[in-house]
């Protein structure tokens, strides 16, 4: 399968129009932060994964979205942009030489794209194979294939793709190429597909599915073995620990599995939450939104989907005891469809309630704000803050470095669809800034990570292309 050949739009030559709205709100709102460096735990190197924070969605194999390095701090910040035409770039990771690796879906499907992070140019696309479309799946919420992959520790892209294979791709200089693939359709039932894969501790590539099915295979070539979660879904991806843990959450519970002797997949535990009684407005699934996040050398968080307020729940990791859990956001408007930010004992959560997709953000129309930080002491939870900032749906990310956590906001500016990169002060969750992107629905990033690069830029994807935000000064 070879590389596409790359046409203008392709390239990022030209910047996402940044929509008449832009003439009526500030560009910058706030002053510059002072780093304030936050604390946190010691998240092993994963031997099969690129380094940490560079790797996947989730920066690491324990999903903290969180970085040790720094991100903008609000001088004279700097906004460019490209657009792609009608493709986002969900995932982003980081090569060894500080490009931007982007699976990014399209109309057809998605493809895995090779970025330069200055200009945002486009160096290299990979075909992957198109997009398969599901009944009663809107495209714009259907996660198979086209939103996860990773980085290996040889710099390798593997990627779940829509029709239930895994593919190596080698990431060079200014080349992609396919290197191996991985058909799982022998386990993988034709009207199932594959949601996320990451490696284990011995180099397993675990895999799930939308239809509740875990597996893992062995790059060396033997058979690889799945288990199914009868009536349950997934829509999220997982977490790994150097114990061979692996934790995923479906739409019923909480699991954690390992491989047995022969390296099937085996549950060690189940916990089941309250799932509440619908899928509510912001979620992509019935049930809980986020995926595993892993604190310090023994626990693990997710939200649950209960009403009237959604809670942040944490679990021994060895034994699946519940430890404790603390309520979120205003009753009758809690939800969240994205990942626990993982920072010292902290855990920070974003509210997506109201957010049914682009339509529901135009002109004046936003979903409910909120972003809390859970603290997790000893066998106690305790909501330390609640900020009122609204983010429809991104993928939110914190800098220990300068101890502020990143999201992608629509602040309410009246009828202006307004989109910022919007930082908070982890200590105080007092907002020290927000730098304009763009007004309009091209702006949305639609359930896309923030990611934050080596060079202390900012980048989150939107429906159109690509937008990078970093401090000239």
């Amino acid at each position: 399968m070879s590389a596409f050949l790359l046409t203008a739009a392709d390239v990022g030559l030209m910047p996402i129009s940044p929509g008449l709205g832009a003439l009526f709100v500030p560009g910058f709102a706030g002053a510059p932060a002072t780093a304030k460096p936050f604390g946190s735990f010691s998240v092993p190197q994963h031997p099969h994964l690129a380094p940490d924070g560079s790797n996947s969605m989730h920066n690491d194999a324990y999903a903290t979205d969180s970085y040790r390095g720094p991100g903008p701090l609000g001088h004279r910040p700097r906004v460019n942009s490209a657009t792609y035409g009608v493709s986002e770039c969900a995932t982003l990771a980081f090569d060894r030489a500080g490009r931007l690796v982007g699976l990014c879906g399209g109309i057809t499907g998605p493809r895995l794209k090779l970025i330069d992070p200055g200009s945002l140019r486009v160096l290299a696309s990979q075909e992957l194979p198109g997009r398969v479309l599901r009944a009663g799946v809107s495209p714009l919420e259907d996660l198979c294939g086209g939103a996860y992959f990773y980085l290996d520790e040889a710099g390798r892209a593997v990627v779940a793709t829509t029709n239930r294979q895994i593919h190596v791709i080698e990431v060079s200089t200014s080349d992609m190429s396919l290197l191996h693939v991985y058909d799982l359709a022998y386990l993988v039932p034709q009207n199932d597909c594959l949601i996320a894969l990451l490696p284990d501790w011995s180099g397993r590539i675990w895999f799930e599915t939308s239809g509740g099915m875990v597996g893992a295979i062995d790059p060396s070539g033997a058979p690889g073995a799945a288990i199914s979660l009868p009536g349950e879904a997934i829509a999220n991806s997982f977490a790994v620990d150097e114990t061979g843990g692996v934790f995923v959450v479906t739409d019923h519970a909480l699991y954690r599995l390992e491989a047995d002797a022969a390296g099937a997949p085996r549950i060690t535990w189940r916990q089941a939450y309250d799932r509440g009684s619908r899928r509510k407005p912001g979620q992509l699934s019935h049930g809980s939104g986020t995926t595993p996040t892993l604190i310090g050398p023994d626990r693990v968080a997710i939200t649950d989907n209960a009403e009237p307020r959604m809670n942040v729940l944490v679990y021994d990791r060895i034994t699946g005891r519940p430890i404790c859990g603390a309520p979120v956001f205003a009753p009758g408007a809690s939800a969240t469809d994205n990942s626990l930010v993982a920072v010292g004992n902290s855990l920070f959560v974003e509210n997506n309630y109201g957010y049914t997709g682009p339509a529901s953000t135009m002109f004046g129309s936003h979903s409910a704000p909120g972003v809390a930080r859970v603290d997790v002491q000893g066998e106690r939870c305790e909501t330390v803050w609640t900020s009122q900032e609204v983010a429809p749906s991104s993928v939110p990310k914190a800098s220990q470095a300068t101890g502020l956590l990143y999201l992608y906001g629509k602040p309410p500016y009246g009828v202006v669809a307004a989109w910022t990169l919007t930082a908070i002060d982890m200590h105080t969750g007092k907002t020290a800034f927000r730098v304009l992107t763009g007004t309009g629905m091209p702006w949305n990033n639609h359930y896309s990570a923030i990611a934050l690069g080596p060079n202390g830029c900012a980048y989150a994807a939107t429906l159109t292309g690509l937008v990078r935000i970093c401090d000239t000064a």
